[in-house]
């Protein structure tokens, strides 16, 4: 961040990746079985990541449906068969996991201290199974389906800018994400930009990110 003892107003997340599990790359290997050849198979997992991305760059339609196109477009690249029910595959898996194993205790202690936000890449009926397995205090909950626009699509960081009547110095906002979040945000105006380093992506330089392990080490960041 750029200055050490910043206090926000909100601190803000993603959601999944960042602090719920994401069980994409086994629900893949389940719907491709060996239709891709072993040596293949991180080419194809970066490549769906890669139309998952292009695919949320217009305006909002449901989540689900969202991860369904992207299949069908990089099966058909790689010319294999698609399932018709990955979307719903997917999805279900999305609901169904908790979160990553080092978040519920610091993310509770954070939340006794400051006004907890997020802002999602999903539905609403997503997060409302997902956030209470969080177990802390939020005081928003946003999502591309309230704003219209998925991530990294500026309107639905407007969205939330709007919805808290706050401009981007009120944050610091965390993701695991880089594409997703702090670069277009980045672009925007926000600075105090915190990437939770979970191996999703690669660290870029020239945006001033602050790279943190855990959401420990963040809270001491921010003197808790």
């Amino acid at each position: 961040m750029s200055d050490p003892t910043f206090r926000p107003k909100y601190v803000s997340f993603d959601c999944y990746g960042t602090l719920i599990s994401w069980p994409m790359n086994p629900i893949t290997k389940e719907l491709v079985g060996d239709q891709i050849p072993a040596d293949q198979w991180d080419q194809f997992v970066a490549e769906f990541r890669g139309y998952r991305y292009d695919q949320v760059k217009g305006k909002y339609y449901p989540y689900v449906q969202v991860l369904q196109d992207a299949f069908d477009r990089v099966c058909r690249k790689w010319e294999i068969q698609s399932d018709p029910t990955a979307g719903k595959r997917f999805a279900d898996g999305v609901r169904s996991w908790g979160p990553h194993p080092d978040v519920v205790e610091p993310l509770k202690k954070m939340g006794e201290h400051y006004k907890l936000v997020i802002l999602s890449n999903a539905d609403d009926s997503f997060l409302e199974e997902s956030v209470p397995r969080l177990e802390a205090k939020f005081h928003a909950v946003f999502t591309a389906e309230q704003a219209g626009y998925y991530k990294p699509r500026y309107a639905a960081f407007e969205y939330m800018l709007d919805q808290l009547d706050a401009k981007p110095e009120d944050f610091v906002h965390v993701s695991s994400h880089t594409r997703y979040d702090p670069l277009p945000m980045h672009d925007m105006g926000f600075r105090n930009l915190v990437l939770l380093d979970r191996g999703c992506d690669p660290i870029p330089p020239g945006y001033n990110l602050t790279v943190v392990k855990s959401l420990d080490e963040l809270n001491t960041m921010l003197g808790i």
